[in-house]
């Protein structure tokens, strides 16, 4: 039960309840000097001009750049290795890296303060046709060589790295900035053609004519990765009739009746007609042959597609004979735009039921399935479109020259009608590729090209991934689902500006001369004078005599070299061989976009399997991407694009984008849920600015209550701490062990989370309120005071560290400030958060959140009332509650008890059975009541004279 008594008197009462008083209006001159107030330079807040030259100036005292360095130069027991995934060298810094370079750095600047040592190189992907296409742009011709190109193409890429670098520092990224790595660089180039020279060996890379992904915009092949789909791309379909000539056998007595029958296909890709190879059907599959009503027209088609193609046809469709899909072997079709040709209906596993009409027109030269077909039977494989994406001369006169997305492709539909073969014709919105840089539609191509057996490598992958920790796990399917939909992989690319396939080809036979010997010598040559040498040196310079005889190759005249250049994701996927420490060339991390599950996780994974068995890392982080605060893409013709620069600078009008500085854009990144999409906006920016000035004002009262206060001299033992000290101590370390285990989980989230709730709810709502009698009342040198200042120390360590990661220029900013540390000494050189094990204290831990439940009774109890006016009697029935009670109160009434402190009171009186002076006559007649459902009296107040009573049992 407590007893609660309103009252004047007492120091503590006057300390709490009229310290704002005595420090106010004309009492403040006389009462100033009798208090310890808090004193501090840190300022409360800091905005505009002054914060942005305020963290430049952090930068450079605190060593930003030379952090790096110096950690890498210290001694470590363990390293830990974040590959950083190249960004594009192809325009300005935007939010997305922001996000991706903010969120590798801040677990970077956890490992330094762990003690660990960093590895983390940042690179750039600098070759590529968005790279070749701003540069020609900017010249406006492409009738250059391509020497010309290449150093227009360097130059435009070294500019935009000089802008994203200097953005990346700016932020606060700590990397080795004086070592980056260039997919350009000529000892780079020599390392991944090591890799291209072990794949080879291997014979994972080989030559083959097969369709690819073919860009007419960009006049290359297209890897997967480089694609994007467009779900409102509309294209001209057609339901289009192949004439049975011969029919299947087992028909032939049924069709005796029925006339002459239609193979009826569709496609939403009629220009690809006139390279029909076969018409393909689903064995497994039921098929009819059906009389249309309108025209009495008989069509053969899969049975359950008849209601759908009636709909369709707005026509009835009568079935007259059902047979399973074996018996349509031996038919023959006749070609609807070539009449004199035959097409063969052949069986295959690809033929879906979901639309069309269960017969494929298969064209393998435009198809991935469509050419594993032609493979199985046999079928001639002709490309009758050139790289512009033409028709050639094999289409005929009436085709040539034209484009197949577009008048070609009108023709095709022309010359269909004329035939009487169109059926239907109608338009289709679907999904369809587009080339990820020109944002033009693709198309699939056969031509000949260099791939990777990807197929060979699927399981071991699969295998490897199965060692690798992804985060979140939900990711690792799309991983799997990936590798799977990969049967192989291009990586060949008819452009200039990259590293040059090294394959020479003999001019009469064609015959490539490309061998371990061969290609062993061009990486030592591009290594001491990069890929350019390619262009600019003799033939001689690489087929070298020895080359030559170890090659058991002719004269060096009999051969040109080849004009192709290898895929960009090849480039990036063989990073972990020309960065990664030659100690362990596998890192702790890779940290990148949702978008790289299919580009450079994948690439990566497989030439490092193809290579070493292994994966290149331990673990994968999946982020999303920065999207408006409306959940929207990002895109200048909305207006809805964030930039950096202005989110720190400040806009052209400061009104209405006022600088944040980079601590709020590191803030953002934090807070966010970094593994769906993360929204970034004014509101999103403007609650990050409150949310650190909040933080501010925190860790100003800690300083400012830390003045004069040496730690190395003053600090009090943790035994001979108040106990309200030593619970904190307690709290400290259970908050900086689950602090330290969300940064290791990358859950920076998590952080601030433990970070907010940590200082609302175990600081300023609970140890801040009770503790400032100890701070402005008692003598300087109390040990009740120095006690407290010892913990508020404390805090301010475990507060600055833990969220140095996220906000180091306030982190440093706020160690300048700090007490007990020695000129020139940073934040970042000294360490983590420092916790005892003599902190854990888990009796304690319960005297005092049982005190505190006293505490939350009382004050709830009063609500609009000054604690310190009250005197409470608090009685609890002999026992262990009443023990632990005691240990926060040695005398049985006493107005400075860690118990009156606690209950922020001006006296507090323990016992454990009622004061025989209790006037409990006076109780129904003036009492209030509240009465629980066993109806024992939870509390009742009334008032006798002039003093007030309030009881709650315990």
């Amino acid at each position: 039960m407590l007893l609660v008594r309103r009252s004047a008197v007492g120091f503590g009462g006057v300390a709490r309840w009229g310290l704002r008083c005595l420090c106010s209006g004309d009492a403040a001159g006389r009462y100033r000097d009798t208090v310890l107030l808090p004193r501090t330079d840190f300022p409360m807040r800091v905005n505009g001009p002054n914060l942005l030259e305020r963290e430049i100036q952090i930068q450079q005292k605190c060593g930003f750049d030379q952090l790096y360095t110096w950690q890498r130069e210290k001694k470590a027991k363990k390293e830990y290795c974040l590959h950083d995934g190249p960004p594009y060298a192809n325009g300005d810094p935007h939010v997305g890296h922001a996000l991706n370079k903010i969120l590798k750095d801040i677990r970077n600047r956890f490992e330094v303060l762990r003690g660990r040592q960093v590895h983390y190189v940042p690179g750039w992907d600098c070759h590529g046709l968005p790279i070749e296409l701003k540069a020609l742009g900017d010249l406006g011709t492409n009738e250059l060589s391509p020497l010309q190109i290449r150093q227009k193409a360097r130059e435009f890429a070294e500019r935009a790295i000089s802008r994203q670098r200097a953005a990346f520092q700016r932020w606060g990224v700590m990397a080795d900035w004086e070592n980056c790595y260039y997919t350009f660089d000529g000892k780079y180039e020599a390392a991944q053609l090591k890799v291209f020279q072990e794949m080879h060996n291997k014979g994972l890379i080989y030559q083959d004519y097969k369709p690819v992904f073919w860009s007419p915009s960009s006049r290359t092949a297209l890897a997967e990765a480089e694609l994007e789909y467009n779900p409102e791309h509309v294209s001209r379909a057609l339901y289009i009739t192949f004439p049975l000539l011969t029919l299947p056998a087992k028909l032939a007595a049924k069709a005796e009746s029925w006339g002459r029958v239609s193979a009826l296909i569709w496609t939403t890709q009629p220009w690809t007609i006139p390279a029909n190879q076969a018409v393909c059907y689903m064995p497994k599959v039921q098929y009819s042959v059906v009389k249309r009503a309108d025209n009495e027209q008989l069509l053969l088609v899969a049975s359950e597609r008849i209601n759908s193609l009636a709909s369709i046809l707005k026509t009835n469709l009568e079935s007259l004979a059902t047979f399973p899909g074996t018996d349509l072997e031996g038919g023959v079709c006749q070609h609807p735009t070539i009449p004199s040709k035959q097409v063969p209906l052949l069986p295959a596993n690809h033929v879906t039921m979901t639309k069309g009409t269960g017969l494929v027109h298969t064209a393998p030269a435009h198809g991935m399935e469509d050419y594993g077909v032609a493979t199985h039977f046999n079928l001639p494989v002709e490309c009758m479109v050139d790289e512009e994406g033409r028709f050639t001369e094999l289409a005929g006169p009436e085709l040539q020259k034209k484009s197949v997305m577009t008048d070609g492709n009108a023709t095709v539909i022309s010359v269909l009608q004329e035939a009487g073969a169109v059926v239907k014709e109608e338009d289709c919105v679907h999904s369809y590729p587009y080339d990820w840089r020109t944002k033009q539609p693709v198309m699939i191509r056969a031509s000949k090209q260099w791939f990777i057996n990807t197929a060979s490598l699927k399981d071991k992958a699969k295998d490897a991934l199965q060692k690798v920790r992804v985060i979140p796990e939900s990711a690792r399917s799309s991983l799997l689902a990936m590798l799977d939909r990969r049967t192989y992989w291009c990586i060949s690319r008819q452009r200039s500006w990259g590293v040059p396939i090294p394959v020479f080809y003999h001019k009469e036979t064609g015959e490539p001369l490309l061998n371990k010997h061969s290609v062993t010598h061009i990486a030592k040559v591009f290594s001491e004078k990069g890929s350019d040498s390619w262009w600019t040196e003799p033939v001689e310079t690489f087929l070298t005599p020895e080359v030559l005889q170890k090659s058991k190759a002719g004269a060096v005249s009999e051969y040109v070299r080849g004009e192709d250049v290898l895929d960009i994701w090849f480039d990036s996927g063989a990073s972990w061989a020309a960065v990664l420490p030659e100690s362990d060339p596998r890192a702790d991390s890779y940290v990148e976009g949702k978008d790289q599950i299919g580009g450079w996780f994948q690439s990566s994974l497989l030439t490092s399997v193809a290579v070493r068995n292994k994966a290149p890392y331990k673990a994968l982080v999946v982020h999303g991407f920065a999207v408006s605060e409306r959940g929207e893409k990002m895109s200048k013709s909305v207006g809805n694009v964030i930039d950096p620069d202005v989110v720190i600078n400040g806009g052209k009008d400061l009104s209405v984008s006022p600088p944040y500085g980079a601590d709020v854009l590191r803030w953002w990144v934090a807070e966010s849920n970094v593994f769906s999409e993360v929204q970034i906006g004014p509101n999103t920016l403007n609650a990050a600015k409150d949310s650190i000035s909040k933080l501010r004002r925190t860790l100003r009262f800690l300083l400012g209550n830390l003045q004069s206060f040496d730690p190395r001299s003053q600090a009090v033992d943790p035994k001979q701490m108040h106990y309200i000290d030593q619970y904190m101590l307690h709290v400290l370390r259970e908050f900086s062990m689950k602090v330290t285990d969300a940064y290791s989980e990358f859950d920076n989230g998590r952080v601030i989370r433990l970070l907010q709730s940590f200082i609302t709810r175990d600081l300023s709502n609970f140890y801040f309120s009770i503790i400032k009698d100890r701070l402005y009342c008692d003598p300087e040198d109390s040990l009740g005071r120095r006690s407290c200042q010892t913990v508020l120390e404390e805090i301010l360590d475990g507060v600055s560290r833990s969220i140095a990661p996220v906000l180091p220029h306030l982190a440093e900013e706020v160690y300048l400030h700090a007490p007990g540390h020695d000129e020139g000494d940073t934040l970042f050189r000294s360490g983590w958060i420092k916790t005892s094990s003599v902190w854990r204290r888990p009796g304690l831990e319960e005297a005092v959140e049982g005190a505190c439940a006293i505490r939350d009774s009382f004050l709830s109890s009063i609500p609009g009332c000054n604690a310190a006016e009250f005197e409470l009697i608090v009685v609890i029935e002999p026992g262990l509650f009443f023990e632990l009670m005691e240990s926060l109160q040695e005398e049985p009434t006493s107005t400075c008890s860690q118990l009156t402190e606690l209950m922020m009171a001006s006296r507090t009186t323990l016992a454990n059975s009622l004061p025989r002076d209790l006037p409990l006559d006076a109780i129904t007649s003036t009492g209030t009541f509240l009465i629980n459902l066993e109806g024992k009296i939870l509390f009742f107040r009334y008032k006798l004279s002039s003093v007030s009573f309030i009881y709650l049992f315990f």
